[in-house]
């Protein structure tokens, strides 16, 4: 699975830049949470076999809060979360919505451990594989979309719930229950695109954090 501190990045990515006069530092700590709360399902994999990237990871979840947002702020007279929290509340909750789907899960979806998309209705893993490149003689080549082939997307399958096993820190070993004996990693970062991502987020966050800070300053 891809590290929990490169899914806060991308979250902390995804706050600055859309956010917007919405951005500070309560804000930010939501959207980062909602990226980062899918990992939490490597906990649930301790009582639940194969939960790693399941039980959290799934569309299920999204998809229900995404629904009953979009039915509070679109359909109803008065929207609850207007009323209560404004038109922040209603733009922090739909970024911290993007964030789950986009560093929560999408990053997992395109990592060889792939994730159960359909969890609990469906306990298949999936996982997104292909690249994209261009070629003096062939043109354009991607290898995501096939056209007449079994399926619209390159999307692979590592198993199930009950033979695929995704190794966390919390649960490294596919039996449910804390193993005391087994080796833990604490994994940060695994490659050079990962670091560049979490330091290109520290700087945007600093940045926009100065910007905050000078527009606060004005206005005092």
């Amino acid at each position: 699975m891809v590290p929990t501190l490169v899914a806060a990045a991308v979250a902390a990515l995804l706050a600055a830049a859309l956010l917007g006069p919405a951005f500070d530092r309560r804000s930010l700590f939501l959207v980062v949470l909602a990226g980062v709360v899918p990992d939490l399902d490597a906990a649930v994999s301790l009582v639940v076999c194969g939960a790693t990237n399941a039980a959290f990871h799934t569309l299920v979840l999204p998809g229900l809060f995404g629904i009953a947002l979009y039915w509070d702020t679109t359909r109803r007279e008065r929207s609850w979360l207007r009323e209560r929290y404004g038109w922040r509340g209603v733009r922090i909750a739909w970024v911290a919505l993007a964030s789950y789907l986009v560093a929560g899960i999408g990053l997992d979806l395109f990592s060889p451990e792939g994730v159960a998309l359909f969890y609990p209705v469906q306990d298949r893993f999936y996982a997104v594989s292909g690249r994209l490149l261009y070629s003096t003689q062939d043109g354009l080549v991607q290898t995501y979309v096939t056209i007449g082939g079994e399926g619209v997307l390159s999307v692979g399958s590592p198993g199930t719930t009950a033979n695929h096993h995704v190794e966390s820190w919390l649960n490294p070993t596919p039996d449910t229950g804390w193993d005391r004996g087994a080796e833990r990693r604490l994994t940060l970062v695994e490659t050079g695109w990962q670091t560049i991502v979490v330091v290109a987020a520290a700087g945007v966050l600093a940045i926009r954090g100065w910007g905050t800070s000078d527009r606060t300053e004005v206005s005092a």
